[in-house]
């Protein structure tokens, strides 16, 4: 009996033994077989941009609507689409008969009541002489007070004409003048320098101008300066800036980037749908005339930028290893885990190990950080095995390319 329990307590021994060193095997890792296999990226020295990514339209500076003041047919136009214009050229020309025969009446008016004055004039010239005839023969006693009352009043009358007949002069003047300014009107004469980029009429077409001015032509001062005029979200506004670099491209010439600035955040919300949007003007340098009014351009506002900053993949910040061992070497390092924003991990030799650090300007890609940290070391951004189960927080860096790996 006491030979049979030897082998037993035995066994028992080599297995209490086994299994104290396959729980230090699987406690300290190494030359387990189920190695964790880290995704890593090496910090560079670089420049991070963040961008406000928004659509546009590209218009002119300024432009003009030239409208007409007057109804009637077009009788000419000489300013085509594209067409270099200067300030006071002709561009249309609108029937002028109808205005030419108003003009005609109110002079003809105006001619009248000149003549009536000249009439009143020799009239109140009488009255003078008979009003101091009355007076003389008063002082004789030749005619009554009554008479010498009659010629003043006659006298008074006539005055008061005169002055009638000067206030319809007046009128009749200003009617002719009106009449005047509506035949000038039926020549439509460019208002700026500029370029034609709309023309809305033909000839023998009628312009009604009784309601609402009609547009005729289209004039953008400038095209050698354009600006676009973005919507930007509610959600990116607040870091819109004037003064701030933007590029953009239009589908016209998709092999080229233009440069811009921005000129103006509007305050004004635009809502479509319940969706608020900004207006963000930006000021484009066109000296080649390449772009044209109303193209659709995809719009990067930079908003912020860091140069010669070591640069970090975004993922690194979110990374923490999921071993048993990284996480008793992060209690040592600093008691309990801290923001993933003031942290990344690094490889040094075949361990993990933390490195504190400051988070600057960063994108969804990559992140400017300062701290204990430098331009070449392998930065963790995720992990793959058995005991991680395939959990990798960056496998691929913002270049889009596999990080180097390397093995715990």
């Amino acid at each position: 009996m006491t030979f049979t329990k030897q082998p037993l307590r035995l066994g028992l021994g080599l297995m209490t033994v086994l299994g104290i060193g396959l729980g230090l095997y699987f406690w300290l890792g190494p030359g387990s077989g189920k190695a964790v296999t880290y995704v890593t990226t090496p910090a560079r020295s670089g420049e991070v941009i963040r961008t406000i990514v928004t659509t546009g339209t590209v218009n002119p500076v300024a432009t003009v609507t030239v409208g007409s003041y007057v109804s009637g047919v077009i009788q000419s136009w000489s300013c085509d689409f594209n067409a270099q214009v200067t300030k006071g050229q002709k561009c249309a020309k609108i029937d002028p008969r109808p205005y030419q025969t108003i003009l005609e009446q109110d002079s003809a008016a105006l001619a009248s009541a000149e003549a009536q004055v000249r009439k009143d004039q020799a009239a109140l010239a009488y009255a003078r002489v008979d009003f101091a005839r009355a007076q003389r023969l008063q002082k004789s006693g030749a005619v009554s007070k009554d008479s010498v009352d009659a010629a003043r009043n006659v006298l008074d009358q006539a005055e008061a004409q005169i002055s009638l007949d000067l206030a319809n002069v007046a009128q009749r003047k200003a009617s002719l003048d009106a009449a005047q300014v509506n035949l000038d009107y039926t020549d439509i004469l460019a208002p700026v320098d500029g370029t034609v980029i709309s023309r809305n009429i033909e000839i023998g077409q009628t312009v009604a101008a009784s309601f609402q001015t009609p547009t005729l032509f289209l004039i953008a001062t400038d095209l050698t300066r354009m600006q676009i005029d973005t919507n930007v979200s509610e959600s990116d506004i607040g870091e819109a800036r004037e003064g701030q670099t933007a590029t953009f491209t239009v589908e016209a010439f998709p092999g080229r980037t233009f440069k811009g600035k921005v000129r103006q955040v509007r305050r004004a919300p635009i809502s479509v749908q319940n969706v608020i949007t900004y207006n963000v003007v930006i000021d484009v340098d066109n000296a080649d005339r390449a772009l044209l009014p109303g193209l659709t351009a995809n719009v990067r506002i930079i908003s912020a930028e860091a140069q010669d900053a070591l640069v970090v993949p975004a993922t690194a910040l979110r990374f923490s290893p999921s071993t048993e061992k990284a996480e008793k070497a992060a209690k040592a390092k600093g008691g309990e885990d801290k923001a993933d924003t003031g942290r990344v991990w690094i490889l040094r030799g075949d361990v993990p190990a933390a490195v504190e650090v400051r988070a600057g300007v960063g994108n969804a890609a990559e992140v400017a950080v300062e701290g204990d940290l430098k331009s070449g070391d392998l930065v963790i951004t995720g992990e793959a095995g058995p005991e991680a189960g395939d959990k990798a927080g960056g496998r691929a860096g913002p270049s889009g390319q596999r990080s180097p790996m390397s093995r715990f």
